[in-house]
């Protein structure tokens, strides 16, 4: 669980969820969120939206699980019409409430845009977005111009010690044993 911070506004925004569509009369919104398990998006306080040019810090002060969905319940909202005000905000956190990770843990955040590499050296491209899968995360790479095998994006699982041989994040590199003509 994160600690509480006493952010005005996010130093290193972050985006956690999203706020969707109003649910019910008393100003509800459902909430898609974009951590592990989704309602750990709660546990990350203080959260913004960016509204208007202007960075708005959002209490929540109550969320449930309904159906398959979680909604959630914001302080200065108190019906639909409201509500409504807030869909499709994205949910926003300063990255230096995330806690810190163990050895070979990663936030996908600090691998997009991370160089990839094979041990012989060859260049893959950069990772652009990262899949969650049943089994293991996957590296989405843009390669920008199609390679020399007509590849323009590769998939490439992100499997420590197997394939994924070394990440440096300082050097926003990542070293892979992986055969560039899959």
């Amino acid at each position: 669980m994160s600690k509480q911070t006493n952010l005005v506004t996010p130093v290193n925004p972050m985006i956690l969820g999203k706020l969707g569509s109003a649910y019910g009369i008393h100003g509800w919104l459902k909430v898609f969120s974009f951590t592990e398990r989704p309602e750990s998006i709660f546990f990350y306080q203080p959260c913004f939206i960016y509204s208007a040019g202007q960075w708005k810090h959002i209490k929540l002060i109550d969320w449930k699980h309904h159906n398959k969905n979680i909604i959630v319940k914001l302080s200065t909202v108190n019906n639909r019409e409201q509500a409504i005000r807030f869909t499709n905000f994205d949910i926003i956190i300063d990255s230096i409430q995330l806690p810190k990770l163990g050895n070979n843990e990663y936030y996908w955040k600090d691998l997009i845009g991370c160089h990839v590499v094979t041990l012989q050296g060859y260049d893959l491209g950069s990772i652009v977005d990262m899949i969650k899968t049943g089994s293991n995360d996957v590296m989405v790479i843009n390669t920008n111009l199609k390679d020399m095998f007509g590849i323009q994006e590769r998939l490439i699982p992100f499997l420590h010690g197997r394939v994924i041989q070394k990440v440096d994040l300082s050097f926003k590199l990542v070293e892979v044993n992986w055969d560039p003509s899959f």
